[in-house]
């Protein structure tokens, strides 16, 4: 990892180690203040434990123009996007996605066209609805390993995130306090319940936190229908399609519908926030990757609403080339941050 980014983080860990103020803060400043000393492996956990909730930055009586001149939001930050560059697999590719929106774009619109072509030469012989145009088997054949690997990538990724912080084995106990936290967002409700500040300086709100819950559970909701879907059709011999009262369309439009809204609140945010308080020149790549994962659920639910019109398979194969270049570049964006969260959040259960 970058030394400096790790030598300006760890001299702002040791002042904030000093003045204590924001000890209540979230559940970074805990974490800092049990130390003494800070290893790299500290640090890289203290940055992934950071929510970027900004609460620290606007109650700082040592920012600039003081000489300590303070930005822990943004030392932490850089120093966690750089973690994801260097324990990402494979490597190259996470140092060239994190911080290349333009990259994302073009592996979306090479999908899609690797889509067009799979529609027209693996065509489907008299199949309903969808796989009158792309056969389930095709289908199946293009996307099942483009959802294993980011799951490889990822798995490796956390292991080797675990062995740099130091982490002791992972006991269920302490993954279920992960993800009790992780569900509830409690890191992003501020010191004292009122939100953060990441929109707008010392107004606290819980706007942000709202969309990452709407982001999230409209993803899971997603992934829920994809679900049900997969055992229905091949446990009870149900194929689809579907109606629009059956579990996996129910699923599907309420999940599509929260990652919509949620993702288009989460870029108004960010367009709004103070960027010097983030990752430095990471900003496009995050809003690019925010962009496409919305477009993955709007080009589904423009599917669904005209799938019964002659457009329908051009608009098919531009949803499934937008969930292929999500499912492909999702261990190297800022997907991969919920993840390292929830390890984070179990590491720092362990402390306790």
């Amino acid at each position: 990892m970058q030394t400096d980014l790790l030598q300006e983080a760890r001299r702002q860990a040791e002042v904030c180690n000093a003045c204590r103020y924001c000890e209540g803060y979230c559940s970074v400043f805990p974490a800092l203040h049990a130390e003494r000393a800070f290893s790299d492996g500290d640090l890289t956990q203290l940055a992934n434990l950071c929510h970027n909730c900004r609460g620290c930055y606007y109650a700082c009586q040592y920012t600039a123009p003081h000489e300590f001149d303070l930005n822990l939001p943004q030392a932490l930050a850089d120093v966690r996007q750089d973690s994801w560059e260097e324990l990402a697999f494979p490597k190259a590719a996470g140092k060239a996605f994190q911080k290349n929106g333009l990259m994302i774009a073009l592996a979306t619109v090479t999908g899609f066209a690797l889509l067009f072509w799979a529609a027209k030469a693996l065509a489907s012989q008299g199949g309903e609805g969808f796989y009158a145009v792309l056969s389930h088997n095709a289908m199946v054949a293009i996307f099942l390993p483009a959802f294993l690997f980011p799951l490889l990538s990822i798995a490796i990724s956390l292991r080797r995130y675990w062995r740099r912080v130091g982490a002791k084995p992972l006991k269920l106990a302490h993954l279920v306090q992960a993800v009790r936290q992780a569900a509830s967002m409690k890191n992003l409700k501020g010191g004292h319940g009122d939100g953060c500040n990441f929109e707008d300086e010392d107004r606290f709100s819980h706007a942000r936190r709202a969309v990452h819950q709407a982001v999230m559970y409209g993803f899971l909701l997603c992934f829920a229908s994809t679900s049900v879907a997969t055992v229905m059709h091949y446990a009870l011999n149900m194929p689809a399609p579907y109606p629009l009262l059956s579990l996996p369309k129910l699923l599907g439009l309420s999940g599509g519908l929260l990652l919509v809204a949620g993702c288009f609140e989460m870029v108004r945010l960010k367009l709004r926030s103070e960027r010097t308080l983030g990752a430095s020149g990471a900003f496009g790549g995050e809003i690019a990757f925010v962009g496409l994962l919305g477009f993955v659920g709007l080009s589904g639910l423009v599917l669904y609403a005209l799938g019964q019109t002659p457009a329908m398979p051009a608009l098919l194969a531009i949803h499934l080339g937008a969930v292929l270049g999500f499912f492909l570049l999702m261990p190297f964006t800022k997907m991969a941050h919920g993840f390292y969260r929830l390890a984070a959040l179990a590491v720092d259960a362990q402390r306790g």
